[in-house]
């Protein structure tokens, strides 16, 4: 059953998400992010419309730093101690940031769709866990004696969103069922190198993290194939036709097939576009 849009412009689903995409503050983008969701399952948010709300933005809202960087000009990662560590948290708290305004672009772009209101719980559910991961990394690097902005950053993330930006079996397609299932063949290498290394508190980070991934992963399957029979057709062929069509980067193995089997995205969806890696 789809949702009736909430006539307040100024206090709906659609207008929190274009709020917590445009936010310049990440702090300021993770509390809008928690308090909407907090709104939203107490049931005191309507969904609104984008005619109301107005267009989700073409970029997301970014502070003065980290300085972005396209991904051919970033330096290479520090390997061992301390630094290493920093360097790869920073980098994962700038894919969690990315995770955050594509899962509320998702929400908010495509609001004019008609869907029902359980769709909305699953993504909403994703923005705040998006949120959390952003704000543990966070957490993880003041630990270390850093700060989310130290390093430059790359700055292709956002691309996929405005490749997708007109179609939201691709958005699914691309966002969730690759670059977030991408996360599920590295992540429990990570946890168990930090592990090895003695660092159990940002093992407990990854893992956590991982845990939601799965979720997410599942949400996207879920709701790709609900899209694909809305429209009659096949999913599997469908993906590989938006994967081709979208995605710029390499469908690369090894691939985590139990984790992505239990998230439905079965071996039928992404083994057929491995030879993208040449």
């Amino acid at each position: 059953m789809s949702i009736p849009a909430d006539t307040d412009r100024a206090d709906t689903l659609v207008a929190r998400a274009n709020a917590i995409v445009r936010a310049t503050d990440t702090a300021e983008k993770v509390r809008l992010a928690y308090d909407t969701a907090k709104a939203w399952y107490g049931r005191h948010l309507g969904l609104g419309s984008l005619s109301l709300s107005g267009p989700m933005p073409e970029r997301p809202g970014r502070p003065e730093r980290p300085v972005l960087l396209a991904p051919r000009d970033m330096p290479k990662r520090a390997l061992g101690g301390d630094a290493g560590k920093i360097a790869l948290l920073h980098s994962l708290a700038h894919i969690e940031l990315n995770a955050v305004d594509l899962t509320w672009d998702l929400i908010g772009r495509f609001a004019d769709t008609r869907l029902p209101r359980s769709y909305y719980d699953d993504w909403v559910r994703v923005g705040l866990e998006e949120a959390k991961h952003f704000s543990m990394l966070e957490d993880r690097l003041g630990e270390l004696g850093a700060a989310y902005g130290d390093l430059p950053a790359h700055d292709g993330l956002w691309q996929a969103a405005q490749s997708t930006g007109r179609d939201l079996a691709a958005r699914l397609a691309i966002i969730p069922l690759v670059l977030e299932a991408r996360g599920l063949d590295i992540t429990p290498p990570m946890i168990e190198k930090a592990e090895a290394l003695g660092d159990h508190a940002t093992a407990r980070v990854l893992g956590v993290i991982y845990r939601d991934e799965k979720n997410h992963v599942a949400f996207g399957a879920k709701w790709f194939r609900f899209l694909c029979d809305r429209t009659g057709e096949r999913p599997e062929p469908k993906f590989h036709e938006l994967v081709r069509t979208h995605f710029r980067g390499a469908l690369k193995p090894p691939f985590n097939d139990r984790a992505r089997s239990e998230a439905g995205l079965t071996p039928g969806f992404y083994r057929p576009l491995a030879k993208l890696t040449g």
